[in-house]
C-alpha cells in the first residue's frame, strides 16, 4: 500500500485563520499531509518528515508500540484489522482535529496485520506554531484516531488464549 493523502475540499478559513497562524490563506488539504492504514513497518521519520514546515515552532509526536502485557497477561502478538471505511474515517479525523486546533502540518499513519511485540502501530504528528498547541493536538489526534476509526486488535497472550478489543 502507498501513502494516501488528504483530498479534501480546499477551504480558505478555519479556526486558525486570523487569529495568528502563520498561514493567510490556511487550507486543510494543505495542512493534513500523510493519512495511511498500512500492513507494512511504520516509519516516524516518513511522518517527521511529512510535517515539517519552516512555520513551526514546535512538532510533536506519539509512537504507539505493542507492549509485552496487557491486563497482566503476557502477550505474544496482535492482530490488527480495518473496517473499509476506516481510512475515510482517519481522514475525517485528521481534519476535525487540524480545525480545532492551531496545527500547520498533520500525520496519521496506523499499521495493520500481524504485528509482534515491540512493532509499531500507530504514529502521529502534528507541527503548530507554538509547543502547547502541538502537545494538545497530538493528543487530540491520537485520542480521536483511537475513539473513531474503526480499527481493532486481536491480542493473543502467551498462554494461548485471545482477545479482541476495540470491537462494536
Amino acid at each position: 500500500m502507498s501513502p494516501t493523502y488528504c483530498e479534501s475540499a480546499n477551504r480558505t478559513t478555519g479556526p486558525s485563520a486570523g487569529r495568528g497562524h502563520p498561514l493567510s490563506s490556511w487550507n486543510v488539504s494543505d495542512v493534513v499531509r500523510l493519512v495511511d492504514i498500512r500492513d507494512s513497518p511504520l516509519s516516524v521519520e516518513e511522518a517527521v518528515a511529512a510535517v515539517s514546515t519552516p512555520a513551526a515552532g514546535g512538532q510533536t509526536v506519539f509512537i504507539g508500540t505493542v507492549r509485552d502485557h496487557d491486563s497482566g497477561k503476557p502477550v505474544a502478538r496482535l492482530d490488527y484489522s480495518a473496517h473499509p471505511g476506516a481510512l475515510d474515517e482517519l481522514h475525517r479525523v485528521c481534519e476535525r482535529v487540524a480545525e480545532a486546533h492551531h496545527v500547520l502540518a498533520l500525520a496519521a499513519v496506523h499499521r495493520v496485520g500481524d504485528l509482534k511485540v515491540g512493532d509499531l502501530a500507530v504514529v502521529v504528528a502534528v507541527s503548530t506554531a507554538h509547543r502547547g498547541d502541538a502537545f494538545g493536538a497530538c493528543r487530540a489526534l491520537i485520542d480521536e484516531l483511537k475513539a473513531q476509526v474503526p480499527i481493532w486488535k486481536h491480542q493473543q497472550f502467551t498462554d494461548g488464549t485471545e482477545e479482541w478489543v476495540g470491537t462494536p
